[in-house]
Order: structure tokens, then C-alpha cells, then sequence
């Protein structure tokens, strides 16, 4: 489950889910960019509307070494059902692997949601959940292991 869900997100997620699986806007997808938060608080952070702000917050992005963003598009996706049983929902994406990571320490993972993968910016990414994923490469695999409770849970 997720660290925190950005202020800006709340009450938004599932809906951003609905719309990458639907391909409405067409391009929409999920981002999944590796961080090194540094000295940046969970409080500051969660208070950025914008990758940008939170790259310009003192989050440092790792692009280098073997990391990399991964894309989440509505092939990776399954459409989502409410569990009226258990009153929520849940929602899943696959794990994410990064190759041979050689260099650059990640503190977290920022998942974010992005209208048009064609013509946006950082500044058009809306953050949504910042993830604990503390890795120091060695050269191998890095994976991301999604719970086999999903991502994200709303109640």
C-alpha cells in the first residue's frame, strides 16, 4: 500500500485509473518515476500539485545507472470492479522492473497521472501516491512488487 497519497489526488485516484484504462484521453497513462527524496520532508512533499514542484522541492530524480520511468497505459490495466462485499476498492498494475540498476540510491517511487503522454511536461504530471522502495543498486534487477492487495485501496 502506498506511503502517502498526495493532496492534490485524494479522492481522485480511482477515477485517473478509469480514465487510463478507458484510453479517455487517449495517451493518458500512468508514470512511475524513481526518487531519492534527500532531506525533503513527507509533509513538504505532499503539499506539490505538480512532478515539477516536487522535482524543484528538493527530490532529486533518478535517470541514470539502470532507473528510468515506467509507463503505465491501459494495456497494463484491468478494469476495475467495487468490492461491495468489503465495501472499497482495489486497484492493481504489474510490477515494474528496472535492469541491471548499477548507480544511484532511490528512497521512493512517485506514481503520478498524466493527461497526454505525447505532449506533456513535468509540470502537467499530477503526482498521486509516494511509495517506501529504499534500494542501493549492485548491478542486478531491481523490482517493484505491487501487493497482491493493489497499489491503492479506497474505503
Amino acid at each position: 500500500m502506498a506511503d502517502f497519497v498526495f493532496n492534490i489526488a485524494k479522492g481522485r485516484i480511482t477515477e485517473f485509473y478509469n480514465n487510463i484504462d478507458n484510453n479517455s484521453p487517449a495517451n493518458s497513462a500512468f508514470i512511475l518515476v524513481p526518487v531519492d527524496v534527500g532531506a525533503t520532508t513527507d509533509a513538504t512533499i505532499k503539499d506539490f500539485d505538480t512532478l515539477s514542484a516536487v522535482l524543484g522541492g528538493g527530490v532529486t530524480e533518478r535517470t541514470t545507472g539502470g532507473w528510468n520511468r515506467k509507463t503505465i497505459d491501459d494495456t497494463a490495466l484491468a478494469a476495475w470492479t467495487p468490492d461491495d462485499t468489503n465495501d472499497r476498492v482495489d486497484l492493481d498494475m504489474p510490477d515494474q522492473t528496472w535492469t541491471a540498476v548499477s548507480a544511484g540510491n532511490v528512497t521512493d517511487l512517485i506514481l503520478c497521472y498524466d493527461g497526454d503522454t505525447t505532449g506533456g511536461t513535468d509540470a502537467n504530471l499530477v503526482p498521486l501516491i509516494q511509495f517506501d522502495f529504499a534500494i542501493t543498486p549492485d548491478g542486478s534487477d531491481v523490482v517493484a512488487v505491487v501487493a497482491a492487495a493493489g497499489f491503492f485501496r479506497a474505503s
